[in-house]
Protein backbone atom coordinates (compact mmCIF):
# COMPACT_ATOMS: atom_id res chain seq x y z
CA UNK A 1 0.00 0.00 0.00
CA UNK A 2 1.40 3.19 -1.23
CA UNK A 3 0.97 5.83 1.88
CA UNK A 4 -0.42 9.07 0.17
CA UNK A 5 -0.41 11.97 2.90
CA UNK A 6 -3.43 14.50 2.27
CA UNK A 7 -2.09 17.73 -0.04
CA UNK A 8 -2.96 21.29 0.96
CA UNK A 9 -3.94 21.87 -2.66
CA UNK A 10 -4.75 19.96 -5.39
CA UNK A 11 -2.43 20.33 -8.57
CA UNK A 12 -4.05 22.31 -11.38
CA UNK A 13 -4.13 19.78 -13.23
CA UNK A 14 -7.18 18.31 -11.69
CA UNK A 15 -10.29 19.38 -12.99
CA UNK A 16 -14.66 18.85 -12.46
CA UNK A 17 -13.15 17.32 -9.19
CA UNK A 18 -16.56 17.99 -7.15
CA UNK A 19 -18.71 16.41 -10.23
CA UNK A 20 -16.21 13.59 -9.70
CA UNK A 21 -16.61 13.17 -5.64
CA UNK A 22 -20.35 13.42 -6.28
CA UNK A 23 -20.32 10.66 -8.63
CA UNK A 24 -17.30 8.41 -7.16
CA UNK A 25 -17.24 9.54 -3.22
CA UNK A 26 -13.96 8.19 -1.43
CA UNK A 27 -12.27 7.09 -4.50
CA UNK A 28 -12.36 10.56 -6.11
CA UNK A 29 -10.95 11.48 -2.61
CA UNK A 30 -8.14 9.14 -2.60
CA UNK A 31 -6.76 9.81 -6.63
CA UNK A 32 -6.31 13.24 -5.74
CA UNK A 33 -4.22 12.45 -2.90
CA UNK A 34 -2.39 9.88 -5.56
CA UNK A 35 -2.00 12.89 -7.29
CA UNK A 36 1.26 13.97 -5.46
CA UNK A 37 2.76 10.42 -5.07
CA UNK A 38 5.02 9.10 -6.97
CA UNK A 39 6.55 5.41 -6.16
CA UNK A 40 8.42 5.43 -2.93
CA UNK A 41 10.27 1.92 -3.15
CA UNK A 42 11.59 2.75 -6.26
CA UNK A 43 11.96 6.51 -6.29
CA UNK A 44 14.49 5.22 -3.05
CA UNK A 45 16.24 2.46 -5.40
CA UNK A 46 17.13 5.46 -7.59
CA UNK A 47 18.43 7.83 -5.22
CA UNK A 48 20.84 5.13 -3.79
CA UNK A 49 21.78 3.82 -6.93
CA UNK A 50 22.52 7.73 -7.93
CA UNK A 51 24.95 7.62 -4.04
CA UNK A 52 26.08 4.08 -4.43
CA UNK A 53 27.32 3.86 -8.27
CA UNK A 54 28.31 0.41 -10.13
CA UNK A 55 28.35 -1.95 -6.77
CA UNK A 56 24.56 -0.83 -5.88
CA UNK A 57 23.14 -1.40 -10.28
CA UNK A 58 25.14 -4.63 -10.05
CA UNK A 59 23.23 -5.81 -6.52
CA UNK A 60 19.97 -4.42 -7.91
CA UNK A 61 20.84 -6.78 -11.53
CA UNK A 62 21.46 -9.80 -9.92
CA UNK A 63 18.92 -9.74 -6.97
CA UNK A 64 16.19 -8.70 -9.73
CA UNK A 65 17.30 -11.76 -11.55
CA UNK A 66 18.32 -14.36 -9.21
CA UNK A 67 16.17 -13.19 -6.32
CA UNK A 68 17.19 -11.49 -2.90
CA UNK A 69 18.65 -14.80 -1.40
CA UNK A 70 21.19 -14.79 -4.18
CA UNK A 71 22.64 -11.52 -2.79
CA UNK A 72 25.20 -11.32 0.39
CA UNK A 73 24.42 -7.91 0.96
CA UNK A 74 21.95 -5.42 -0.80
CA UNK A 75 21.87 -1.46 -0.22
CA UNK A 76 18.90 -1.07 2.03
CA UNK A 77 16.55 0.65 -0.50
CA UNK A 78 17.19 -2.09 -2.87
CA UNK A 79 16.34 -4.66 -0.67
CA UNK A 80 13.15 -3.50 0.55
CA UNK A 81 12.14 -3.34 -3.11
CA UNK A 82 13.54 -6.69 -3.65
CA UNK A 83 11.33 -7.95 -0.70
CA UNK A 84 8.27 -6.50 -1.87
CA UNK A 85 8.56 -7.82 -5.86
CA UNK A 86 9.12 -11.29 -4.30
CA UNK A 87 6.16 -11.14 -1.70
CA UNK A 88 3.41 -12.64 -3.92
CA UNK A 89 0.09 -11.60 -2.76
CA UNK A 90 -2.18 -14.40 -1.23
CA UNK A 91 -5.03 -13.01 -4.06
CA UNK A 92 -1.75 -14.06 -7.09
CA UNK A 93 -2.45 -17.42 -8.43
CA UNK A 94 0.90 -19.11 -9.33
CA UNK A 95 -1.29 -21.19 -11.82
CA UNK A 96 -2.25 -18.06 -13.90
CA UNK A 97 1.27 -17.11 -13.65
CA UNK A 98 2.45 -20.53 -15.12
CA UNK A 99 -0.75 -20.37 -17.67
CA UNK A 100 -0.47 -16.70 -19.02
CA UNK A 101 -2.79 -13.95 -19.82
CA UNK A 102 -5.20 -16.94 -21.55
CA UNK A 103 -7.26 -13.71 -23.01
CA UNK A 104 -4.71 -11.65 -24.31
CA UNK A 105 -3.46 -14.73 -26.15
CA UNK A 106 -6.41 -15.23 -27.90
CA UNK A 107 -5.28 -12.03 -29.75
CA UNK A 108 -3.20 -12.58 -32.96
CA UNK A 109 -0.15 -10.17 -32.76
CA UNK A 110 -1.35 -8.11 -35.77
CA UNK A 111 -4.52 -7.31 -34.18
CA UNK A 112 -2.49 -6.87 -30.57
CA UNK A 113 -0.37 -3.90 -32.43
CA UNK A 114 -3.23 -2.70 -33.67
CA UNK A 115 -5.01 -2.17 -30.79
CA UNK A 116 -1.63 -0.39 -29.12
CA UNK A 117 -1.54 1.84 -32.09
CA UNK A 118 -5.01 3.02 -32.32
CA UNK A 119 -6.45 2.52 -28.50
CA UNK A 120 -3.90 2.52 -26.26
CA UNK A 121 -1.40 5.64 -27.59
CA UNK A 122 -4.19 7.72 -28.50
CA UNK A 123 -5.81 7.41 -24.90
CA UNK A 124 -2.60 7.50 -22.96
CA UNK A 125 -1.44 10.82 -24.88
CA UNK A 126 -4.76 12.49 -24.02
CA UNK A 127 -3.77 13.36 -20.80
CA UNK A 128 -2.16 16.50 -20.56
CA UNK A 129 0.02 15.94 -17.78
CA UNK A 130 1.89 12.84 -19.65
CA UNK A 131 2.01 14.32 -23.58
CA UNK A 132 3.79 16.81 -21.67
CA UNK A 133 6.73 14.70 -19.93
CA UNK A 134 6.89 12.55 -23.50
CA UNK A 135 7.03 15.70 -25.44
CA UNK A 136 10.08 16.99 -23.75
CA UNK A 137 11.94 13.84 -24.49
CA UNK A 138 12.44 15.44 -27.99
CA UNK A 139 13.15 13.30 -31.08
CA UNK A 140 9.84 12.28 -31.76
CA UNK A 141 10.05 10.94 -35.32
CA UNK A 142 12.94 8.72 -33.54
CA UNK A 143 11.52 7.82 -30.21
CA UNK A 144 8.23 6.98 -31.34
CA UNK A 145 9.66 3.54 -33.66
CA UNK A 146 11.42 2.77 -30.29
CA UNK A 147 8.60 3.32 -27.68
CA UNK A 148 6.91 0.94 -29.83
CA UNK A 149 9.10 -1.98 -29.93
CA UNK A 150 10.10 -1.58 -26.33
CA UNK A 151 6.29 -1.54 -24.76
CA UNK A 152 5.67 -4.58 -27.31
CA UNK A 153 8.49 -6.46 -26.09
CA UNK A 154 7.57 -5.60 -22.06
CA UNK A 155 3.91 -6.68 -23.02
CA UNK A 156 4.49 -10.16 -25.26
CA UNK A 157 7.46 -10.98 -22.06
CA UNK A 158 4.77 -10.39 -19.80
CA UNK A 159 1.69 -11.75 -21.34
CA UNK A 160 3.46 -15.05 -21.73
CA UNK A 161 2.81 -18.51 -20.12
CA UNK A 162 5.44 -18.05 -16.93
CA UNK A 163 6.90 -14.62 -18.33
CA UNK A 164 5.77 -13.45 -14.72
CA UNK A 165 7.01 -15.88 -12.46
CA UNK A 166 10.41 -14.74 -10.61
CA UNK A 167 13.41 -13.90 -12.90
CA UNK A 168 11.45 -14.70 -16.12
CA UNK A 169 11.60 -11.91 -18.45
CA UNK A 170 8.47 -10.41 -17.91
CA UNK A 171 9.12 -9.92 -14.33
CA UNK A 172 12.23 -8.18 -14.74
CA UNK A 173 10.78 -6.23 -17.46
CA UNK A 174 8.33 -5.05 -15.71
CA UNK A 175 10.63 -4.15 -12.77
CA UNK A 176 12.67 -2.43 -14.94
CA UNK A 177 9.50 -0.19 -16.73
CA UNK A 178 9.03 0.80 -12.81
CA UNK A 179 12.63 1.70 -12.36
CA UNK A 180 12.78 3.47 -15.48
CA UNK A 181 9.15 5.62 -14.52
CA UNK A 182 11.19 6.35 -11.57
CA UNK A 183 14.20 7.68 -13.12
CA UNK A 184 12.45 9.97 -14.98
CA UNK A 185 10.47 10.89 -12.06
CA UNK A 186 13.71 12.27 -10.49
CA UNK A 187 15.29 13.68 -13.96
CA UNK A 188 12.06 15.33 -14.35
CA UNK A 189 12.14 16.76 -10.61
CA UNK A 190 15.31 18.23 -11.27
CA UNK A 191 14.89 19.92 -14.44
CA UNK A 192 12.08 22.27 -13.38
CA UNK A 193 8.89 20.07 -13.51
CA UNK A 194 5.59 21.84 -11.79
CA UNK A 195 4.14 20.11 -9.90
CA UNK A 196 1.65 22.54 -8.23
CA UNK A 197 0.47 22.32 -11.70
CA UNK A 198 0.85 18.66 -12.91
CA UNK A 199 1.44 16.82 -9.56
CA UNK A 200 4.21 14.55 -9.55
CA UNK A 201 5.38 13.43 -12.68
CA UNK A 202 4.68 9.37 -13.24
CA UNK A 203 2.39 9.58 -10.61
CA UNK A 204 0.29 7.12 -9.49
CA UNK A 205 -2.70 7.82 -10.83
CA UNK A 206 -0.69 8.05 -13.97
CA UNK A 207 0.41 4.69 -13.68
CA UNK A 208 -3.41 3.28 -12.84
CA UNK A 209 -4.34 5.14 -16.26
CA UNK A 210 -1.28 3.29 -17.85
CA UNK A 211 -2.55 0.10 -16.45
CA UNK A 212 -5.96 0.69 -17.58
CA UNK A 213 -4.24 1.65 -21.28
CA UNK A 214 -2.94 -1.84 -21.17
CA UNK A 215 -6.29 -3.81 -20.64
CA UNK A 216 -9.32 -2.15 -20.47
CA UNK A 217 -8.19 0.15 -23.34
CA UNK A 218 -7.21 -2.30 -26.16
CA UNK A 219 -10.14 -4.83 -25.11
CA UNK A 220 -12.56 -1.79 -25.91
CA UNK A 221 -11.06 -1.31 -29.33
CA UNK A 222 -10.84 -4.69 -29.73
CA UNK A 223 -14.63 -4.88 -29.02
CA UNK A 224 -15.35 -1.78 -31.39
CA UNK A 225 -13.86 -3.87 -33.96
CA UNK A 226 -15.85 -7.37 -33.45
CA UNK A 227 -13.31 -9.31 -31.22
CA UNK A 228 -15.26 -9.26 -28.30
CA UNK A 229 -14.37 -11.20 -25.22
CA UNK A 230 -17.38 -12.66 -22.60
CA UNK A 231 -17.29 -11.83 -18.36
CA UNK A 232 -15.26 -15.20 -17.84
CA UNK A 233 -12.33 -13.77 -20.37
CA UNK A 234 -12.73 -10.42 -18.66
CA UNK A 235 -12.26 -11.87 -15.25
CA UNK A 236 -9.00 -13.66 -16.23
CA UNK A 237 -7.51 -10.85 -17.75
CA UNK A 238 -8.16 -8.30 -15.05
CA UNK A 239 -6.98 -10.87 -12.31
CA UNK A 240 -3.59 -11.73 -14.60
CA UNK A 241 -2.86 -7.70 -15.01
CA UNK A 242 -3.36 -7.24 -11.28
CA UNK A 243 -0.51 -9.03 -10.49
CA UNK A 244 1.37 -6.58 -13.02
CA UNK A 245 -0.11 -3.60 -11.70
CA UNK A 246 1.47 -4.82 -8.19
CA UNK A 247 4.60 -5.36 -9.94
CA UNK A 248 4.36 -2.09 -11.10
CA UNK A 249 4.04 -0.10 -7.84
CA UNK A 250 0.45 0.60 -8.31
CA UNK A 251 -1.55 0.92 -5.11
CA UNK A 252 -3.74 -1.96 -4.47
CA UNK A 253 -6.66 0.40 -3.83
CA UNK A 254 -6.99 1.35 -7.49
CA UNK A 255 -6.95 -2.13 -8.84
CA UNK A 256 -7.85 -4.66 -6.50
CA UNK A 257 -11.69 -4.15 -7.00
CA UNK A 258 -11.14 -4.44 -10.62
CA UNK A 259 -12.50 -7.86 -11.99
CA UNK A 260 -14.29 -6.95 -15.91
CA UNK A 261 -14.86 -4.61 -17.58
CA UNK A 262 -17.95 -2.78 -15.70
CA UNK A 263 -15.68 -1.88 -12.83
CA UNK A 264 -12.45 -1.01 -14.93
CA UNK A 265 -14.70 1.54 -16.88
CA UNK A 266 -15.81 3.23 -13.42
CA UNK A 267 -11.88 3.38 -12.52
CA UNK A 268 -11.85 4.93 -16.25
CA UNK A 269 -14.34 7.69 -15.75
CA UNK A 270 -12.75 8.80 -12.44
CA UNK A 271 -9.22 9.33 -14.07
CA UNK A 272 -10.45 10.65 -17.68
CA UNK A 273 -13.06 13.23 -16.32
CA UNK A 274 -10.57 14.96 -13.91
CA UNK A 275 -8.11 15.69 -16.94
CA UNK A 276 -7.94 18.56 -19.04
CA UNK A 277 -8.76 17.65 -22.99
CA UNK A 278 -5.66 16.61 -24.70
CA UNK A 279 -3.46 19.43 -26.01
CA UNK A 280 -1.20 20.02 -29.02
CA UNK A 281 1.23 17.77 -27.40
CA UNK A 282 -1.09 14.90 -27.51
CA UNK A 283 -1.42 15.73 -31.40
CA UNK A 284 2.48 15.73 -32.43
CA UNK A 285 2.76 12.31 -30.17
CA UNK A 286 -0.36 10.85 -31.87
CA UNK A 287 0.84 11.42 -35.12
CA UNK A 288 4.50 10.10 -34.75
CA UNK A 289 2.97 6.53 -33.14
CA UNK A 290 0.66 6.73 -36.16
CA UNK A 291 3.60 7.13 -38.56
CA UNK A 292 6.11 4.89 -36.55
CA UNK A 293 2.97 2.01 -36.66
CA UNK A 294 2.10 2.36 -40.35
CA UNK A 295 6.07 1.55 -41.37
CA UNK A 296 6.06 -1.23 -38.94
CA UNK A 297 2.79 -2.89 -40.55
CA UNK A 298 4.27 -2.23 -44.24
CA UNK A 299 7.61 -3.32 -43.96
CA UNK A 300 6.36 -6.43 -42.45
CA UNK A 301 8.11 -9.52 -44.28
CA UNK A 302 4.39 -10.55 -45.08
CA UNK A 303 2.41 -7.61 -45.64
CA UNK A 304 0.46 -6.50 -48.83
CA UNK A 305 0.17 -2.91 -47.02
CA UNK A 306 1.80 -0.06 -48.66
CA UNK A 307 2.49 2.63 -46.02
CA UNK A 308 -0.49 4.62 -47.22
CA UNK A 309 -2.65 2.51 -46.79
CA UNK A 310 -1.20 1.00 -43.25
CA UNK A 311 -2.41 4.15 -42.28
CA UNK A 312 -5.25 4.58 -43.67
CA UNK A 313 -6.24 1.57 -41.90
CA UNK A 314 -5.27 2.74 -38.38
CA UNK A 315 -7.37 5.89 -39.45
CA UNK A 316 -10.60 4.26 -39.76
CA UNK A 317 -9.60 2.11 -37.02
CA UNK A 318 -9.14 4.69 -34.44
CA UNK A 319 -11.78 6.70 -35.66
CA UNK A 320 -14.24 4.43 -35.34
CA UNK A 321 -12.68 3.47 -31.65
CA UNK A 322 -12.47 7.03 -30.53
CA UNK A 323 -15.50 8.80 -32.12
CA UNK A 324 -15.27 11.59 -34.55
CA UNK A 325 -15.14 14.03 -31.89
CA UNK A 326 -11.94 12.82 -30.08
CA UNK A 327 -9.97 11.39 -32.87
CA UNK A 328 -10.72 15.21 -34.35
CA UNK A 329 -9.50 16.91 -31.26
CA UNK A 330 -6.62 14.71 -31.59
CA UNK A 331 -5.99 15.13 -35.43
CA UNK A 332 -7.04 11.90 -36.64
CA UNK A 333 -8.09 12.56 -40.14
CA UNK A 334 -10.96 10.68 -41.99
CA UNK A 335 -10.06 7.57 -44.16
CA UNK A 336 -11.13 6.19 -47.35
CA UNK A 337 -10.44 2.53 -45.80
CA UNK A 338 -13.63 3.22 -43.89
CA UNK A 339 -16.10 1.41 -45.57
CA UNK A 340 -14.09 -1.66 -44.96
CA UNK A 341 -14.28 -2.02 -41.32
CA UNK A 342 -17.83 -3.88 -41.27
CA UNK A 343 -15.99 -6.94 -43.24
CA UNK A 344 -13.20 -6.75 -40.81
CA UNK A 345 -15.98 -6.64 -37.73
CA UNK A 346 -17.80 -9.76 -39.45
CA UNK A 347 -14.52 -11.72 -39.88
CA UNK A 348 -13.63 -10.98 -35.61
CA UNK A 349 -17.12 -12.33 -34.99
CA UNK A 350 -16.77 -15.02 -36.86
CA UNK A 351 -13.72 -15.77 -35.14
CA UNK A 352 -14.76 -15.71 -31.69
CA UNK A 353 -18.20 -17.35 -31.75
CA UNK A 354 -15.59 -20.36 -33.23
CA UNK A 355 -13.44 -19.70 -29.88
CA UNK A 356 -16.68 -19.84 -27.76
CA UNK A 357 -18.04 -22.41 -29.52
CA UNK A 358 -15.30 -24.90 -30.37
CA UNK A 359 -12.67 -25.01 -26.95
CA UNK A 360 -9.99 -26.79 -28.78
CA UNK A 361 -10.26 -24.09 -31.51
CA UNK A 362 -8.93 -21.41 -28.94
CA UNK A 363 -6.45 -23.87 -27.42
CA UNK A 364 -5.17 -23.46 -30.90
CA UNK A 365 -5.45 -19.98 -31.63
CA UNK A 366 -3.55 -19.34 -28.34
CA UNK A 367 -0.81 -21.90 -28.91
CA UNK A 368 -0.43 -20.20 -32.17
CA UNK A 369 -0.74 -16.74 -30.97
CA UNK A 370 2.35 -17.58 -28.49
CA UNK A 371 4.33 -18.95 -30.56
CA UNK A 372 4.38 -15.90 -33.29
CA UNK A 373 4.67 -13.74 -29.97
CA UNK A 374 7.72 -15.41 -28.91
CA UNK A 375 9.21 -15.06 -32.22
CA UNK A 376 8.63 -11.10 -32.19
CA UNK A 377 9.88 -10.95 -28.75
CA UNK A 378 13.44 -12.82 -29.99
CA UNK A 379 13.33 -10.70 -32.93
CA UNK A 380 12.47 -7.30 -30.72
CA UNK A 381 15.23 -8.63 -27.97
CA UNK A 382 17.96 -7.73 -30.26
CA UNK A 383 18.36 -4.39 -29.22
CA UNK A 384 18.56 -2.96 -25.81
CA UNK A 385 15.42 -1.38 -24.18
CA UNK A 386 15.70 2.14 -22.21
CA UNK A 387 14.29 0.09 -19.25
CA UNK A 388 17.33 -1.68 -19.43
CA UNK A 389 20.21 0.31 -20.47
CA UNK A 390 19.53 2.84 -17.33
CA UNK A 391 20.21 0.28 -15.06
CA UNK A 392 22.98 -0.93 -16.58
CA UNK A 393 24.72 2.38 -17.03
CA UNK A 394 27.42 3.52 -14.82
CA UNK A 395 26.98 6.28 -12.48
Amino acid sequence: MVTAQEPHQSPQRLVNYETARSKHGEKAESMARMLTVGDPLADAVIAELDALGRDARKALHCGLADGLDSLDRAPPATETLLRQLEAMPDWVSECDLISGDQTTLLVPPRWSTLAFACGTLPHAYSSPSIAKLLVQTGQLDKMAPRRLAETNLWMINAILPGGLLRGAAGYLQTAEVRLLHARVRATALKHGWQTERWGVPINQVDIARTWLDLTLVPFSFLASAGFVINEEEQQILYRYWRYIAYLLGLDESFFLDVHDHATANDLQDLLDSTIAPPDDHARVLVEAAHNAASDNMAGEPTSTLTREAARDLLNALARQYLGDEQADVLGIPTSPATPLLPFIEASNAWARRLHLGVPEAAAQERAENAEQYRALAATLAADRTAYQEHLEAAS
